[in-house]
């Protein structure tokens, strides 16, 4: 059973940065995304990071803010989180996504294996 686990989240004031991590229990070839959901919202996408590295995607919201990244090596991918704002305020969930011949994708439904989410509070 893949398992995820995320950490990292915590409280900080706007305009800081905190650096977000999720560890894969089992090696495998996975897209990465990082979704978030705020209190009464749905679900959104805010960044994905294909098997290789070589394609990555950001939610309009996060760009020229926030920096996702992986280490193959160990089954880690990491969203490096800058210039923080009050309405970044979510739990963070991290997600794998089998290759399978896939692309890389901003869509909920196409990811397979989900974590059990990190609370991140920017306050203002």
């Amino acid at each position: 059973q893949v398992q995820l686990v995320e950490s990292g989240g915590g409280l900080v004031q706007a305009g800081g940065s905190l650096r977000l991590s999720c560890v894969v229990s089992v090696f495998g070839y996975y897209h990465m995304g990082w979704f978030r959901q705020a209190p009464g919202k749905e679900r959104e996408f805010v960044a994905a990071i294909s098997w290789t590295g070589g394609s990555i995607d950001y939610a309009d919201s996060v760009k020229g803010r926030f920096t996702i990244s992986r280490d193959n090596a160990r089954n880690t991918v990491y969203l490096q989180m800058n210039s923080l704002k009050p309405e970044d305020t979510a739990v963070y969930y991290c997600a794998a996504a089998r290759v399978l011949g896939r692309s890389l994708s901003s869509a909920l439904n196409e990811y397979d294996f989900w974590g059990q989410g990190t609370q991140v509070t920017v306050s203002s």
